[in-house]
């Protein structure tokens, strides 16, 4: 099982989306979850990940275990100097595999492969943790959709913002957890 997970904040709340999907070229998902995460650590200039991490191994937690992560940012920054993909690998204990999948480039970021989708001039960058990021952007590339960002990263990211697709079944607020293992 592969997860797309992504968070969008509203004030001092979270809100946390997750599905998951058996494989690189499918378009629907097996299931999907969103949570509402009240009293959200504040934004931290160099520590995004004290805010997210949370949020992540959350929504996490109510899918079905994984054996792959895609995120939307990076996993390296600057000098091997651990992204939010770092540090949920190794809050998952290395046995999750992660792929970052941003839309801006980071200066300095380290071990990163541009990948161009559809017709767009614009690069994602793609880095990875438990798996090379050359391979990881070869699997982000076989993604379906037409567009820049494949059809399920979009889907997490409409999720997270609470604008819904169609078909897609209603997940109630779950409120945050301690993480169980994953499998690997």
């Amino acid at each position: 099982m592969i997860a797309c997970v992504d968070v969008y904040y509203k004030a001092t709340q979270a809100v946390a989306a997750g599905i998951a999907f058996r494989d690189w070229l499918d378009e629907s998902v097996v299931e999907e979850r969103v949570l509402s995460l009240p009293n959200i650590q504040p934004y931290q200039s160099g520590q995004f990940f004290i805010r997210e991490l949370p949020c992540l191994l959350g929504v996490l937690r109510v899918l079905p275990p994984v054996q792959i992560v895609l995120i939307d940012g990076y996993v390296w920054l600057e000098k091997k100097r651990p992204g939010l993909g770092a540090h949920l690998y190794h809050s998952l204990h290395g046995r999750v595999p992660v792929i970052g999948i941003a839309k801006t480039r980071y200066i300095g970021a380290e071990d990163v492969q541009e990948i161009r989708r559809g017709k767009s001039k614009q690069p994602l960058y793609i880095s990875a943790v438990g798996l090379g990021a050359a391979q990881a952007a070869e699997r982000v590339c076989s993604m379906p959709g037409p567009y820049r960002i494949p059809t399920l990263l979009k889907r997490v990211d409409l999720l997270s913002r609470g604008e819904r697709t169609t078909a897609q079944p209603e997940a109630a607020p779950v409120a945050f957890a301690v993480p169980r293992f994953f499998e690997g």
